[in-house]
């Protein structure tokens, strides 16, 4: 074998090689930090990839042959390659509770049409959206989809809902509701009391609870 011959022989070893350890990185758990998307979010630090993002069903070929169809129009719905969406069902499998002042099927209702729309209130993901190393990413004028035309015939607090509601006044709805009221806590009664904007900002980036820290359904440990 001539000299050049040897050298891309080496070249094609080394690229193989190459290849090899960074297809075997994938397929490690221990090194999926390396190629996730980004930081894993509060509290997921700790979980594997597989454990979210569930393979499709079937074989490569199979897949590939199910979306060939789609694009010729041979079949009505398309696949997913590879592995499957993150969906509420994975979301759930540590994260499901009894009582839940927002649970995600309740938004599949007709009258919050607008709020899927909008923020696609129906999947959990719509809010935690994962790999950007936050808690939530709900914005703070979220509530307004739903409550814009709030009034209580018995207003538990100081300064009437409906009064905040007309000020625009959203940025004090998470000072004094758990979102998915699933702290054990005592509600203020005063909007002084309510929790800054700031603090509730900080919550939502992965800072502390000003919530408290004891949950009525704890978090499941994995699947």
């Amino acid at each position: 074998m001539t000299r050049e011959g040897k050298l891309k022989a080496a070249y094609y070893f080394f690229g193989t090689v190459v290849a090899l350890l960074g297809f075997a990185t994938t397929m490690m758990a221990d090194w999926q930090h390396i190629y996730a998307k980004g930081p894993a979010n509060t509290g997921h630090a700790k979980l594997t990839c597989v454990e979210c993002h569930v393979e499709s069903p079937g074989t490569v070929r199979q897949q590939l042959q199910a979306k060939a169809h789609f694009w010729l129009g041979m079949r009505n719905t398309d696949v997913e390659f590879g592995h499957a969406k993150v969906g509420n069902q994975q979301c759930d499998a540590c994260h499901s509770r009894d009582q839940d002042s927002h649970p995600v099927h309740r938004f599949l209702e007709p009258r919050f049409k607008e709020a899927r729309a909008e923020l696609g209130v129906q999947l959990c993901v719509s809010c935690h959206r994962e790999h950007i190393g936050v808690r939530a990413t709900l914005p703070e004028t979220a509530c307004s989809f739903c409550h814009n035309d709030l009034k209580l015939k018995a207003d538990p607090i100081d300064v009437p809902h409906h009064v905040l509601i007309e000020v625009n006044n959203w940025a004090s709805c998470l000072g004094c509701h758990d979102y998915h009221n699933n702290h054990r806590r005592t509600v203020q009664k005063s909007v002084k009391q309510a929790y800054s904007p700031s603090v509730i900002k900080a919550y939502m980036d992965g800072g502390p609870s000003p919530y408290g820290t004891e949950k009525k359904y704890p978090t499941k440990e994995g699947k």
